[in-house]
């Protein structure tokens, strides 16, 4: 058996498994729910959630990383778009301001500075990366209309 056959069994009882523990939750009904840990029905499912969500993502990184490493095409292409995104980011961080009094929070005080100048930059990065990519769609369309 090659490994494409044996992952595609592994998800196929993952997926049983899953269906499995919806039918019980929900035949448990919402008090169950609600009531959470008396029962011990839906605590341990969440647990098993959690264990099934951390091996999906340990291996998705391993072959993210084994296929970057055995395709050296794929891994500059990446350095190049992170590397940019961290310029984004250094940018952002640089132009947004650290005002404490800018931010109220819900319990009626300010933002620290540095709280501050991190909300600043997520707003700032999240406006540049909409004003690039638009302007990518907008440079891709007017080249496609010139072109033909």
């Amino acid at each position: 058996m090659n490994f494409k056959t044996i992952s595609k069994i592994l998800v196929a009882i993952l997926g049983f498994l899953g269906i499995i523990f919806l039918v019980r939750i929900l035949a448990a009904g919402d008090e169950a729910i609600k009531t959470g840990g008396e029962d011990g029905l839906v605590d341990p499912m969440a647990y098993v959630a959690y264990v099934i969500l951390a091996l999906v993502l340990v291996f998705v990184l391993f072959f993210v990383i084994k296929n970057l490493f055995t395709n050296t095409e794929s891994l500059k292409n990446t350095l190049i778009g992170v590397g940019s995104f961290a310029v984004v980011l250094i940018i952002a961080y640089v132009i947004s301001g650290g005002d404490a009094m800018s931010y109220t929070l819900q319990e009626g005080g300010f933002a620290s500075e540095s709280t501050s100048q991190l909300v600043g930059a997520g707003l700032v990065s999240f406006y540049l990366l909409l004003a690039i990519a638009a302007g990518a769609m907008i440079f891709a369309g007017a080249k496609r209309i010139i072109s033909k």
